[in-house]
């Protein structure tokens, strides 16, 4: 995988774990930090895109009010 060089600092705690990961895994450190990283910033990339989807909904009036969906509830409940 071709790549670029990226430089970070961490804890001494965390390098002795990643260390130990590495070995215990026989993976490279930069293996491990690449992989960690890529999974964080898929997760944080789909939160923001979810965030901006929702603001997106309000900004178009694609919304319902809250008192919709809780009287339902509210008979739902009154039913059982």
């Amino acid at each position: 995988m071709a790549g670029t060089t990226m430089t970070i600092r961490v804890s001494a705690d965390l390098k002795e774990k990643l260390d130990r990961l590495a070995v215990d895994t026989r993976r490279s450190r930069s293996v491990l930090i690449a992989e960690a990283v890529s999974v964080y910033v898929a997760r944080e990339l789909a939160i923001v895109d979810g965030v901006n989807q929702g603001l997106e909904d309000v900004y178009s009036g694609r919304t319902i009010s809250h008192e919709n969906p809780m009287s339902e509830l509210d008979s739902a409940i009154q039913r059982a």
